[in-house]
């Protein structure tokens, strides 16, 4: 094949979902409060789909299934990862996933849940809540019975381009303002602790999961700030953001030329700003801002043409 597989992305409403999407990347949104581009997917509540070529229609659940090889015949049942882009046009709930041992009995066999975000923009002096206060589960329980949220929660100062690892067990919200790109385990788990006391159009308050909650947070808050590499070669500039069980992320930054090789059976790319061509032997593919795309394995050695900027991932 020696070819990018371009997916098409899903969109989910949200609450808290604006036009970012569209207004940043030119997607065709379903209203005015859409949060979520699931561009990366294999997921059954929101499968991407082949955008062209040999595999044109198959959504990747059947990609991963039916053709194992373009992953180098990487083992498990299911696809592992899953990037989004996530609009904040207002905060998002205060939340926490479960790993993989507590959601495979209580979620039916889900998979856990770590993810890592990207700022791709916010506004100026935006903020994240990231972690919490509480120094015992007792603690933490008082202080979320006593609706002592401000001293409970831990806000973050961020900027665009800031990038932050999420484990499962984390205390987090995304605030207002905040435009995303996640990378995370395929898993839609996720046990709402606050909600601003918010009530949908119909006047409900959104389900809140306390009990969860209590027994997968990690108290005390203990964050973990993986190692940040850069490495350079030709017009391509690369950092490594973490290197966890889960996934490894990278950033490209690409101003010119660069021939490239790839080491793993598979790799998740997006293209959040720019444009480049990348040239195989089996010819000539734009990627251009807003693209998603899944290097397969037999897409070893390439050129790279342009100015561009890229989150990738693997396993």
């Amino acid at each position: 094949m020696q070819q990018p597989v371009f997916l098409e992305p899903v969109f989910q409403e949200r609450i808290w979902g604006g036009t970012a999407l569209r207004d940043r990347f030119g997607y065709s949104i379903p209203s005015e409060h859409t949060g979520e581009c699931w561009a990366i997917s294999a997921h059954p509540h929101g499968q991407s789909t082949v955008r062209e070529g040999p595999y044109q229609g198959l959504t990747l659940g059947e990609l991963w299934e039916k053709h194992r090889e373009l992953f180098g015949d990487f083992p498990g049942e299911t696809f592992p990862l899953l990037t989004k882009i996530l609009d904040a046009n207002a905060d998002l709930s205060v939340q926490v996933h479960p790993d993989d041992d507590y959601a495979r009995i209580h979620e039916e066999g889900e998979q856990g849940k770590t993810e890592c975000w990207y700022i791709i923009d916010c506004r100026e002096g935006a903020e994240l809540i990231f972690g919490h206060h509480a120094g015992t589960k007792q603690e933490l329980k008082e202080m979320i019975d006593q609706g002592r949220w401000s001293d409970l929660l831990r806000r973050i100062k961020i900027r665009p381009g800031d990038f932050l690892y999420v484990p499962s067990g984390t205390v987090h919200a995304l605030c207002a303002g905040t435009l995303v790109l996640e990378t995370q385990q395929s898993s839609d788990t996720t046990y709402r602790v606050y909600d601003y006391d918010r009530t949908d159009d119909r006047g409900n308050n959104r389900e809140l999961h306390i009990d969860k909650a209590l027994d997968v947070i990690t108290v005390p808050h203990c964050p973990i700030n993986p190692d940040q590499t850069i490495r350079r070669h030709d017009g391509l500039e690369v950092t490594t953001f973490v290197n966890s069980d889960y996934f490894t992320v990278y950033r490209w930054k690409l101003d010119g030329n660069a021939a490239v090789k790839q080491d793993h059976p598979f790799t998740l790319v997006s293209v959040i700003d720019g444009e480049a061509e990348l040239k195989t032997e089996a010819g000539l593919f734009p990627c251009r801002k807003g693209d998603h795309m899944i290097w397969p394995s037999d897409l070893r050695t390439f050129q790279l043409e342009g100015r561009a900027e890229f989150i990738l991932s693997h396993p």
